[in-house]
Formats: structure tokens, C-alpha cells, sequence
């Protein structure tokens, strides 16, 4: 049977590691759990951005000048 999820490695500085874990154990979650939560809220908040970004610029151009 196919996986259904790809894993990927990542590095980061000792502190950060712990304070990951610290965290994920804290709300009862693993590592991988609380860290595709976290890049899953990033990536809704970067598409909000961008339609932010893009709804200012239309409307710039429809502002009467």
C-alpha cells in the first residue's frame, strides 16, 4: 500500500528543538502533528495575505483620481 504522507527532515538549534517538544508535549501532540499544524496555520495566513495584497491593488486602480 502507497504512504499517503512524505517525510521530511529539518534541522534547527538545539533550543528550539527543545521548546518544540516541550510545546507538542504540553497540548498533547507529537512533534510532527504540532509542526504541520503550525505550517498549515502559516500558509492560510500567507494566502490571506496575498489576496489582501491583491484586493488593495485593484482597489488603487479603481479609485477615481
Amino acid at each position: 500500500m502507497p504512504r499517503i504522507s512524505r517525510v521530511i527532515s529539518l534541522s534547527m538549534p538545539p533550543e528550539m528543538a527543545e521548546q518544540l517538544q516541550q510545546a507538542a508535549t504540553e497540548d498533547g501532540r507529537t512533534v510532527s502533528e504540532f509542526i504541520r499544524e503550525a505550517i498549515h496555520l502559516h500558509l492560510e495566513e500567507r494566502e490571506w495575505l496575498k489576496q489582501e495584497r491583491r484586493q488593495r491593488a485593484e482597489a488603487r486602480l479603481n479609485e477615481p483620481e
